[in-house]
């Protein structure tokens, strides 16, 4: 840069103002000219020494705790600036913030030698340096409350955001201990044991598809030759459709005993239902009586239909009609029907999240499907066959996440012996 543009941009420093133009032609001709790149470090804070930088060109940025996490801007200096000011009436001051050329800049260098120069020449220069000095420091207060007004903001906002994170642990805690209470309901009505039927092989599996399902299925003995068994499905996830299972199961055991056939006691217990739940709740169930004979008296409301294959593992058609979920209104129609399992044959129940489970594509599994499955793995133990049921449908899914409850029963009748 030229002397003439030096002397000329000189004028403007507030410092220099008042000095005569031949004394800013001294300081152009004297002080060290420095071209500093954008990002080049000045002055850094805790270190100390004797120089002051006059920014004649480009923009510098001051900045307290340079390379730590606590780093913040304290303001941005234009042409006319001064940096290091504070260190010339301090022998081994440190500098209290670090100072680094914002654009490409143009600075000179007085040291303090030419600033006692010029303070002997022109004593006036103090009283403009205190007064330069004074506006630094309201402008570097000034920095530090809107710092603290903001580390303030983000400290309450941090609070704010606590609370809501406490508050919502709360929530999830209390949802945790719910879904255990209905987990615990759940695991409740689940039989712990399997019937036992001279001449058949029973097993059931069910996987619920959350964390407490809508599923179940029991037993309810009746004597050595002939047992009841339930299977039902609530509308509901969760706590609701455990206790209205749970009271659902309990009509079922009341009034099984009492009534002379299935549909007499899915008929009772939609009475009772529809009277004591306001919730607008239902369940579809299926509850049959099995004999030795493997004659199976049964009564379906709402509920998928048993299938049922012969010794050869073909399936055996069997009678079907309409059939309503219990709870929905005091009348209702139900499927009341009866089938044998052949010697050798067996019979699978199950819920629609075996039957409706869906594939990537949203294709169901469908009945047709597991009809023509079970020949496949009809001639393994029952609990195989469940699991392989569930295997498949898995497979069918292709990875995607269970979107409901699965339930199967199977029941295998041994061939009679010749």
């Amino acid at each position: 840069m030229k002397r003439n543009r030096r002397v000329a941009l000189l004028a403007k420093v507030f410092l220099f103002a008042s000095l005569p133009e031949a004394e800013l032609v001294h300081l152009a001709e004297t002080l060290i000219p420095r071209e500093l790149k954008a990002g080049t470090i000045m002055i850094r804070e805790g270190e100390s020494d004797e120089h002051v930088y006059i920014l004649l060109e480009g923009e510098a940025e001051v900045i307290k705790a340079l390379g730590t996490p606590d780093e913040r801007y304290l303001a941005i200096r234009l042409p006319g600036s001064l940096f290091g000011e504070m260190s010339l009436f301090e022998s081994q001051g440190s500098h209290t913030a670090s100072v680094r050329a914002r654009t490409p800049a143009y600075v000179l260098e007085m040291t303090r030698q030419d600033f006692e120069n010029l303070l002997q020449r022109y004593p006036i220069v103090a009283y403009d340096m205190a007064r330069l000095m004074s506006h630094h420091l309201e402008d570097t207060e000034n920095a530090t409350i809107l710092d603290l007004r903001e580390k303030n903001r983000q400290l309450t906002q941090a609070y704010t955001e606590l609370e809501a994170a406490q508050e919502q642990l709360v929530i999830k805690e209390r949802l945790n201990k719910e879904l255990a209470i209905a987990r615990q309901i759940q695991e409740s009505i689940l039989p712990d044991s399997l019937p036992v039927l001279e001449g058949f092989d029973i097993a059931a599996l069910t996987i619920p598809a959350h964390e407490v399902g809508g599923d179940y299925y029991d037993f309810i003995p009746i004597n050595r030759h002939r047992f009841g068994l339930v299977v039902g499905d609530a509308c509901d996830k969760g706590i609701p459709a455990a206790l209205f299972i749970n009271l659902t199961n309990s009509l079922v055991h009341i009034e099984a005993p009492r009534s002379p056939s299935p549909e007499a006691t899915l008929q009772l217990v939609n009475q009772h239902l529809h009277k004591m739940s306001h919730s607008g709740m239902f369940v579809t169930l299926l509850y049959g009586v099995l004999d030795i004979s493997g004659r199976f008296d049964y009564c379906r409301a709402g509920h998928p239909h048993p299938l049922v294959l012969d010794e050869n593992l073909h399936s055996v058609e069997i009678t079907s009609g309409a059939g309503m979920p219990l709870g929905i209104t005091e009348e209702i129609e139900l499927d009341a029907q009866t089938l044998t399992i052949p010697p050798g044959g067996l019979m699978v129940i199950h819920s629609d999240g075996l039957s409706e489970a869906m594939d990537i594509d949203g294709n169901q599994y469908g009945v047709k499907h597991l009809a023509n499955e079970l020949p496949t793995v009809g001639h393994l133990p029952a609990a195989q066959i469940c699991t392989q049921l569930w295997n498949r449908v898995q497979e069918y899914g292709g990875g995607k996440p269970q979107s409901d409850d699965f339930t199967v029963i199977v029941i295998k009748r041994c061939e009679i012996a010749r």
